[in-house]
């Protein structure tokens, strides 16, 4: 990682933790009761200050925005610090991530450990998780690899709008789309990967082959102000990037270095308590500084969202994309006069030749809250930076979440996702493939044991895919990677310290 990208991630965090500290005439949130052992932690919702009596448009932030609508509306505000610890053993079929199915089955040990803070002032609000540890990977030339993820969300409130600054950091071993075994997706080690600003942000982490260590990291800003209590506009830009540490040495894949800023600004309208339009305009900007291409992404969406507090939150969305790329000159395009090509000192072809291309971006969001049981389905069509296999890639990506209490101790998890990623650009550039597909498929149960202790056992089924231009001109050759998983493992999260 460059030093101008190190000095930007510990820039934001100090500018959030400056800020969010320094407001030291706190006052004590109302409903001082603590949150009960195990519970997941709250995240702070938006407030507009305690003398002012919200707007229509807090139970229902803006479609455009990057706030979504809490599923449990009546959880007390509270200041805490939360420690907690996993320990897990899984059996792998496929432990270095290799095209095949795996020769054998080896083991991967994890002991991670967590902290989380939530601060709440009058207007000011803080949260903060960070979780490491290490993973002991039972196969020749891996051993020892570290797990480090940190994510903070510091927000700044107004009667009438809210600023945010957010970032996700990850150091892991290999990626974290659907590798997140166990409880490590609960607990958010892997919450980058796991789309949890959106792919439209990043979507560094869709796929991966071997264990190549990488950081990744998104940054970002927003800003929502409401002009009257039934509009609104949003204003969000934001940066990441995914840095490789070499090519792996089982598969010899050399991932691409990346970089995406973007940027997005968005008009939102109630029609009614539960009903919301919005207009979106975004940009994505991609690059690829190791290789020399970069190019350019527009996109314009109409936005639907239906939500009733506590219960659901429904969103749909899709318009055009525009799409602007930079093509190789050829020796073709200079016997044909191009006027963007010309030749080197030794007479090969130089220059790009712009193209514009257009397309269709999408996203649908559908989170239900049941009697018993939580649903959250996502689907998202945008430009992403190509996980370090392309250059660029056209991504589709579903994923379909479920949680159900069993009995008083027991609770049961599924997961399921996929997305499909087409090369966005002709470059040669990465893997040679020109698509790629990873799906996963992922069950569990937990078990309450004592106040404190978690236990859980976990499967997981995941499938890479490469289409048939990776076999170049070889009539066959091995284009798939199959992994399954199983895990068990234990879970310590002791009461909550409550700060004030």
């Amino acid at each position: 990682m460059s030093r101008r990208q190190s000095m930007a991630s510990v820039g934001v965090l100090v500018f959030a933790l400056s800020v969010a500290w320094a407001q030291d005439t706190s006052t004590t949130p109302p409903n001082g009761g603590a949150p009960d052992a195990g519970a997941a932690p709250q995240q702070p919702a938006p407030a507009y200050g305690q003398d002012n009596a919200p707007p229509p448009m807090t139970e229902n932030p803006p479609l455009s925005g990057l706030d979504q609508p809490g599923l449990e509306p009546h959880a007390a505000p509270l200041s805490y610090i939360q420690p907690g610890a996993s320990v897990s053993e899984s059996a792998d079929s496929n432990v270095a991530s290799e095209l095949g199915n795996g020769d054998s089955v080896r083991s991967i040990s994890r002991a991670i450990g967590s902290l989380t803070l939530q601060r709440l002032w009058k207007n000011y609000d803080l949260a903060l998780q960070y979780m490491g540890g290490a993973a002991y990977y039972d196969e020749q030339g891996l051993g020892w690899k570290m797990l480090q993820q940190m994510d903070l969300d510091q927000k700044v409130t107004w009667k009438r709008g809210q600023f945010s600054v957010r970032d996700s950091f990850s150091y892991l071993p290999e990626g974290n789309f659907g590798s997140a075994y166990g409880s490590l997706g609960s607990q958010r080690i892997a919450s980058l990967g796991n789309t949890a600003f959106g792919s439209f942000w990043s979507g560094a982490s869709l796929g991966t082959l071997g264990l190549v260590p990488r950081i990744a990291n998104v940054s970002l800003a927003d800003v929502s102000e409401n002009l009257t209590p039934k509009s609104a506009i949003t204003v969000a830009g934001g940066y990441a990037f995914t840095h490789f540490y070499g090519t792996d040495p089982v598969t010899g894949v050399e991932y691409l270095d990346n970089s995406q800023t973007s940027a997005q600004v968005g008009y939102n309208r109630l029609l009614s308590a539960h009903t919301q339009v919005a207009l979106v305009y975004g940009y994505q900007g991609f690059d690829f500084s190791s290789v020399g291409i970069d190019f350019h992404s527009h996109v314009i969406q109409l936005m639907y969202g239906h939500r009733i507090s506590g219960r659901m939150d429904f969103l749909i969305g899709a318009g055009p994309q525009i799409t602007l790329i930079g093509l190789a000159c050829t020796g073709i395009d200079l016997l044909e006069g191009n006027p963007h090509c010309s030749t080197d000192a030794s007479g090969n072809p130089v220059g790009t030749i712009p193209d514009t291309r257009i397309g269709v971006a999408g996203r649908v969001r559908l989170r239900y809250q049941f009697p018993r049981t939580s649903l959250d389905l996502t689907y998202e069509r945008f430009e992403t930076s190509g996980s370090g296999f392309f250059a660029g890639a056209e991504t589709d990506l579903a994923r379909l979440r479920a949680e159900r209490p069993l009995s008083r101790v027991w609770n049961a998890f599924a997961d399921i996702g996929y997305s499909r990623n087409s090369r966005a650009q002709p470059a040669s550039e990465g893997v040679n493939a020109n698509v790629y597909t990873l799906g996963f498929v992922g069950v569990g149960v937990h078990r309450a044991i004592g106040r404190s202790f978690h236990g859980f056992i976990s499967y997981q089924l995941n499938e890479l895919s490469f289409d048939k231009s990776l076999c170049g001109t070889a009539s066959a050759c091995n284009r798939n990677s199959n992994r399954q998983v199983g895990t068990i493992g234990l879970d310590w999260t002791p009461r909550p310290i409550r700060i004030d």
